[in-house]
């Protein structure tokens, strides 16, 4: 599981649920949600 950052809990979380996506620029990032709250998270070069 990747960390990333919460912006509604103000804090790094574990993501659930992620996915591997391609940015238009071709580079790699992580999409996924908090646990805790639910919000979409976000990591680039995951």
């Amino acid at each position: 599981m990747t960390q990333a950052y919460c912006v509604k809990c103000k804090a790094k979380r574990e993501m659930k649920n992620e996915k591997d996506v391609t940015m238009k620029n071709g580079r790699k990032a992580k999409k996924g949600e908090c646990p805790k709250c639910g919000t979409k998270m976000f990591k680039i070069g995951g």
